[in-house]
């Protein structure tokens, strides 16, 4: 590392100088490689086991500080200090808008860097989920919509996520050259999603196709971006624990892909090798099998257990810990653990950083551009000189729908009560009633809420799930299963709700609005048929509130995009537990959804003009130049989301329908023309074969282009959508 300039140099004590030399892991000009080599080699056996569990202690005679490796920002700073609560990831996803994403990344980092400077300077280094090293993105493919952690993903869709989560990292980690803002990481490696109730012994069998084409292309452009980080998972893949995976982590993470960082064991997923998988005999031969495997810091008690004893009895060496331990304490060196504050330029970021006007503006654009129109009657936007607004629901005036899992907290949440009652004027009444319980039948039979529906201009009805009802198992408290959502299905007290104001409504000729706040896709068959107009508006964050009033009352024009595919119901999904893709998303889902992946509304005209080709034949090194004109006849501004997917014609190999090869979020001012321009490498035509090896192809192709992905039911909902046949050389 480079001393940054003769003046900074002379900056540092004289005593700093001294130490420098007797312990060379604290000399700043020494290479990285160097300086962990030597610190690794100064460590006595007990301190090398104690640096390689998350909770690292310090070790003073060494200079060691202590160091607590978990902490968490799936969409902003959690379990932390107050910090900028960015709508949830699968709302993230909702937005196609990976600048957004690098952006937010980026706030994130700052923020998580800026905690941790306020811990060094307070010495609470103790204190749990204030470190550097954040356990986030989740890049799992959302393969199924009863999983209860889908939120924390980015959809189902492998290049969406993949091009999401490589943003989010870039952000997170930052551009020095010579530090890094914070550590981020990707998880959990690999084919991991659901049941939740299985994951610690539950073996996913996945064909080679399925693994390469789905599981593993979101994971490798986080590689790509330089994610320093890579978590494995509880379950078993194809009768290998994740965490001790030689397919996995040798051949594919660090072999093949070349992977520089460290990988991380889910917490206590070695302790399953023995306890839940029953693949070693115990803790010693448990913590023996991850290390070899090349797990360098483990969440959990089994290293800390079990490898002096596993080193004893010869089933690793010494020198095998040392070099995982190397491995691992890099990552605290391109942090600045080791340096002096002067050195790093993220060092001097303060509490100004934390939650500023414009993080809380970039967490209410984020916001807005998650949100999804689902339906429009002729009915959104609403009026905000209405003479009566009727808002009910158990979820209009809780923070819960604005958070999901992994969340952090601040003073300054906006729901959507609050939301609404920022936007009407000063002449329309507004009445709320919660109208329902969350998730069990009204214990008063009375009702005096209803009615209102029958004499309100409209009613907004508010509601969904909580973290309380999906999400990880042991936050989901309210979950029957676990954190999953197997029947896919609202509450019966709020369909209960929905079906009373329904007939009040109707009654009196008036509109209802329904909000659903959720992580996953719920069966809305009812929903839609009892509604003029539905938003979802997943858990959209700090903001959320305020985001969801904008679109209400046409501020705002929607633009969010599904970015996973919502079934009509539960019975159209395969096996949970069956990890093949058939008849899973977009890419391989024959049977008609609900509202198909790449789906939202908006509020303006928008006219799309037939795309040109520069070319329909395509060759080796070619490329082919895509371009189309969208004119905003309206008198609002908006934002849509253009998608170019490409269908393979070769019917000796199961393909998919579709694959999304690119898109592009564009903002259009009201009356404004914009020119949208793709630029199609000749590698997008090739596929995975039954083997797992890509494929080039060479023969008819269709180009799709559309803000839906191609299928019958796009086309029922008015989506736009070109295609061109293609002849691939």
């Amino acid at each position: 590392m480079k001393i940054k300039s003769l003046m900074l140099l002379m900056t540092l004590f004289v005593p700093f100088t001294v130490q420098a030399q007797e312990m060379p892991w604290l000399n700043p000009e020494l290479d990285i490689e160097t300086r962990a080599s030597a610190l690794v080699a100064a460590m006595t056996l007990e301190e090398k086991i104690s640096q390689s569990a998350d909770n690292s202690p310090a070790i003073p005679r060494l200079k060691v500080p202590a160091y607590r490796w978990w902490s968490e920002a799936l969409h902003g700073v959690a379990r932390s200090a107050p910090a900028t609560v960015f709508p949830q990831a699968i709302g993230l996803g909702a937005t196609f808008d990976p600048i957004l994403l690098e952006k937010i990344g980026d706030a994130v980092g700052q923020e998580g860097r800026a905690i941790n400077n306020e811990v060094i300077k307070n010495n609470k280094e103790s204190i749990a989920y204030m470190g550097l090293t954040f356990w986030s993105p989740n890049v799992n493919i959302f393969r199924d919509p009863r999983w209860g952690r889908g939120q924390e993903t980015y959809g189902e869709d492998p290049y969406l996520t993949g091009t999401l989560g490589a943003a989010f990292i870039r952000g997170m980690q930052g551009s020095n050259p010579d530090y890094l803002k914070v550590a981020a990481c990707a998880k959990h490696f690999a084919v991991h999603s659901g049941p939740e109730e299985l994951r610690h012994g539950f073996n996913a069998v996945v064909n080679e196709k399925d693994l390469w084409e789905t599981y593993l292309p979101a994971f490798k452009s986080c590689v790509d971006a330089g994610v320093e980080a890579i978590m494995c998972a509880y379950n078993r893949t194809n009768d290998e624990a994740c965490c001790g995976s030689n397919l996995l982590l040798q051949d594919i993470l660090l072999n093949q892909w070349g992977f520089k960082g460290h990988i991380v064991s889910d917490c206590w997923a070695i302790n399953n090798f023995h306890n839940k998988h029953k693949l070693t005999p115990d803790v010693s031969h448990s913590a023996a099998l991850a290390l070899k495997r090349g797990v360098n810091l483990e969440c959990g008690s089994s290293y800390g257990e079990g490898l002096k004893s596993a080193i004893e009895k010869g089933l690793i060496t010494e020198k095998q810990l040392d070099d995982r331990l190397k491995h691992l304490l890099k990552t605290r060196f391109k942090l600045g653990a080791f340096d002096p504050a002067e050195l790093n330029p993220y060092r001097a970021f303060g509490t100004e950083v934390i939650r500023t006007p414009e993080k809380r503006e970039l967490a209410l654009n984020a916001a807005r551009k998650s949100i999804v129109l689902l339906k429009n009657d002729k009915t959104l936007p609403l009026n905000k000189n209405s003479g009566f607004i009727y808002l009910t629901g158990p979820l209009a005036d809780s923070i819960q729908p604005l958070v999901g899992n992994y969340n952090g907290v601040n003073s300054d949440m906006v729901t959507i009560l609050e939301g609404v009652a920022g936007k009407i004027s000063s002449s329309t009444s507004i009445q709320y009633r919660q109208g329902a319980l969350l998730n069990s039948p009204n214990l008063n039979k009375m009702d005096w809420f209803s009615g209102l529906a029958r004499d309100a201009d409209a009613t907004i009805v508010v509601l969904g799930l909580t973290l309380l009802m999906e999400g990880e198992e042991g936050e989901s408290i309210a979950s029957p299963n676990i954190g999953d959502n197997l029947t896919m299905q609202l509450p019966e007290s709020q369909l209960t709700l929905l079906r009373k104001i329904n007939k009040e409504a109707r009654a009196g000729n008036r509109k209802i609005v329904t909000v659903v706040c959720a992580g996953s896709p719920l069966d809305l068959r009812e929903v839609e048929r009892l509604s003029d107009a539905v938003l979802y508006a997943w858990y959209p964050g700090e903001c959320g509130g305020q985001a969801v009033a904008e679109i209400l009352f046409g501020e705002v024009s929607p633009s969010g995009k599904l970015p996973i595919t919502f079934p009509m119901s539960a019975d159209q999904l395969p096996d949970f537990k069956d990890y093949s893709m058939e008849g899973r998303t977009y890419k391989y889902m024959t049977k008609s959804p609900m509202y198909p992946f790449g789906y939202g509304l908006g509020y303006a005209d928008l006219k799309w003009k037939e795309p040109k080709v520069n070319t329909k034949t395509i060759a080796p090194k070619e490329e082919l130049a895509v371009t189309l004109q969208i004119e905003n006849n309206s008198a609002i501004d908006a934002q849509e989301v253009v998608q170019l997917y490409i269908s393979i014609k070769n019917d000796q190999e199961r393909l998919p329908i579709a694959s999304l090869k690119d898109f592009k979020r564009v903002s259009l001012k009201k009356q404004e023309s914009r020119e949208v321009k793709f630029v199609v490498p000749y590698k997008a035509f090739s596929y995975i074969n039954s083997k797992g090896q890509e494929v080039q192809h060479k023969g008819k192709a269709i180009l799709t282009i559309a803000n839906a992905s191609p299928g019958e039911r796009s086309k029922e909902l008015a989506a736009a959508s070109f295609q061109i046949e293609i002849t691939v050389k």
